[in-house]
């Protein structure tokens, strides 16, 4: 069942993946980035990386992809209900992608890796969450200052001037 689990949510990561490069509306693309940031935080929690898994959820999905969403919908009028894009340069990017993709398999073909037994960890939260709530967190806080800085600018840039 975990392989199977784990196979799902590649391919709902690589075909959500497909979908944002390839739709040409601006809030499919929106919905799709959804579906793949939730295969990247499977994917972190079949690593055993549960801490950046939450994180995942919590910024990019709860932060990021709504402020994305957000500034669609404030920077447009709600009059035009087809929304679009044009991607020019379709070719030269899918021909870029071909030739990464065939860079990527040979050097994993051509590399010897280091197979070991896979212990799992017995925890890796409790560490970074202190030291996210002691050493560092000034930074954590002025990050979410400058992050809550960005949204109110963002929304009044996106205000029509009267």
């Amino acid at each position: 069942m975990a392989e199977f689990s784990f196979w799902f949510v590649i391919s709902l990561t690589v075909l959500s993946a497909v979908v944002v490069v390839l739709s040409n509306q601006l809030i499919y693309s929106a919905m799709a980035l959804l579906f793949t940031l939730f295969g990247v935080a499977g994917i972190y929690v079949f690593l055993w990386a549960d801490f950046i898994a939450g994180v995942q959820l919590l910024v990019y999905i709860g932060g990021i992809l709504i402020l994305i969403i957000f500034g669609i919908m404030l920077t447009n009028r709600i009059s035009s209900v087809r929304l679009s894009q044009t991607n020019v340069q379709q070719g030269v990017g899918g021909a870029i992608a071909i030739w990464l993709v065939i860079l990527i398999s040979l050097v994993i073909s051509k590399t010897p890796w280091y197979q070991a037994d896979a212990i799992e960890p017995t925890e890796t939260v409790a560490q970074v969450g202190t030291l996210l709530l002691t050493k560092y967190l000034l930074p954590f806080e002025a990050i979410s200052l400058l992050l809550l800085g960005a949204l109110i600018g963002a929304a009044l840039l996106s205000r029509k001037e009267n």
